[in-house]
């Protein structure tokens, strides 16, 4: 099995990998590494990277921040279109780190540090580093280097992928420091492999830009900055350059693309990032929230003024937060996260009804934000659970890879007397969490209470979940 499992595992950690065909774009004169095809199938890979995504989140500090994910699920969306995956099914998931870090893995799954927000200056930057990663899955980089691992002698890698995994979860450079001890000669030979594949993936990441209306430009300045950050950190690079080799010839390979290329028009949503970052730099700085504005020196008044108000949030002083966004939306009015970001205030103070009237205006103009609907339900949970269940119902399904919605809908239906869909809400946050023995013994609980039920329709969900949880844990095993 480790012939199979070893390329698998390291292909998330080295953020390479995810279903795509051969790009139809020029190559560019590039070396061919081998065929895009690969014996995983497209089915194969979205189920390998959900169980990956599993096992993150059991070992990875999680960021949860509605308003950041929505941000980077817009982002996707937007490059998507012009980035050749044959599979658009992406999943985000936000890690609580200050490390300058981004990885995609097979299926799609994106994912974003909160370092990565608090390094990128601007939206473009930003952007161009999930452009490259997508640039990784439309190459289908993962599959590519399951064959160069064929080649290799495998049961090698088992302590490089050890501490590759612990680098993947938050480990950093202990993690890295680990694998590149116990195999240096075979990681040279990755790591000059994929070189390569970094070079794809900037051509297909400055492409994807151009064609969305992203500055291309934002690429060659991203990538310079960081190599600053090499000299500054003493020859340290940032966890994202210890997977994704920069060089000179890299650099100048990126800007000369660069230049070549012309952007479609696009559109200017620079204070919507600009205050993203500002909720990255707050929870980065969460214990002295005073840091983050120190290191907001130089954004636009709104930003201040926005990051001022979350502060004073999270002093106590209520009035003062929501008077200041409440002015702001008033100045910025398509911004949503800023009438959000009220609700979300209200809601942190206690004020229930305030928080229902505030999203409940805001879902009227955008009845599909999430981060609004969200809130809405959490308040309901105080107010009216029976309603609040009904809300949560819809959401989970409509958003089946969430496990904070499935927190609330557990607690939604215990409040509301559905005791069995309770337990079974409780289920499927454990096995979206990576425990999947807890899962399935929760799913037993889920049944014995649904036996007194008389509702058949909770008997027949439990059921066909089990059978679900069983090969969620056959492809899990496999990560062990």
């Amino acid at each position: 099995m480790l012939r199979t499992l070893a390329p698998l595992l390291l292909a998330a950690p080295l953020l390479l990998g995810s279903p795509a065909s051969p790009a139809q774009v020029d190559d560019g004169g590039l070396p061919s590494l081998g065929g895009s095809h690969a014996s995983l199938t497209l089915s194969d890979e979205h189920q390998l990277g959900r169980a990956w995504l599993r096992q993150f989140r059991a070992r990875a500090p999680l960021w949860d921040d509605p308003h950041a994910r929505d941000y980077v699920e817009r982002q996707i969306a937007r490059l998507l279109p012009h980035s050749e995956l044959p599979d658009a099914r992406t999943l985000v998931v936000l890690v609580d780190s200050h490390q300058l870090n981004a990885f995609a893995v097979p299926g799609g799954v994106v994912g974003v540090n909160a370092g990565l927000f608090a390094f990128a200056e601007d939206g473009d930057a930003f952007a161009s580093v999930i452009a490259h990663e997508l640039g990784h899955l439309s190459q289908r980089h993962h599959a590519r280097r399951m064959e160069r691992a064929e080649q290799t002698q495998v049961p090698a890698m088992a302590a490089f992928l050890a501490g590759m995994l612990i680098a993947a979860s938050g480990g950093g450079d202990a993690g890295i420091g680990v694998a590149m001890g116990s195999q240096a000669a075979f990681i040279q030979d990755q790591l000059a492999y994929s070189r390569r594949f970094e070079q794809e993936a900037d051509r297909i990441g400055l492409q994807a830009m151009a064609r969305a209306g992203i500055d291309p430009q934002a690429m060659v300045r991203m990538l310079r900055a960081m190599h600053q950050l090499i000299s500054l950190q003493g020859g340290m690079p940032p966890e994202f350059l210890l997977t994704h080799p920069l060089t000179e010839s890299r650099l100048g390979d990126v800007a000369a693309r660069a230049e070549r290329l012309t952007m479609a028009p696009g559109h200017d949503a620079a204070p919507l990032y600009a205050m993203i970052r500002a909720r990255a730099l707050l929870a980065i700085h969460r214990h002295e929230p005073r840091r983050a504005l120190t290191r907001l020196e130089g954004a636009d008044a709104a930003t201040r003024r926005y990051l001022e108000a979350l502060i004073a949030a999270e002093e106590g002083r209520t009035d003062a937060a929501l008077a200041a966004l409440d002015s702001l939306a008033r100045e910025l009015p398509d911004l949503a996260l800023l009438p959000a970001s009220a609700a979300e205030v209200a809601f942190g103070a206690g004020r229930t009804e305030e928080t229902l009237e505030r999203s409940r205006r805001l879902l009227r103009l955008m009845p599909d934000y999430l981060p609004a609907q969200r809130l809405r339900a959490e308040a309901l949970l105080q107010q009216d659970p029976d309603q609040a269940y009904h809300l949560l119902r819809r959401l989970t399904e409509e958003h089946a890879e969430d496990p904070q919605l499935f927190t609330l809908l557990a607690e939604a239906a215990g409040r509301s007397g559905r005791e069995a869909w309770g337990h079974l809400a409780r289920a499927e946050h454990l096995q979206l969490s990576g425990e999947i023995d807890r899962a399935i013994r929760q799913l037993e609980i889920a049944e014995r209470v649904a036996e007194g039920t008389g509702d058949p329709s909770v008997g027949a969900r439990i059921a066909q979940r089990r059978d679900d949880f069983l090969g969620y844990r056959e492809t899990l095993e496999k990560f062990q």
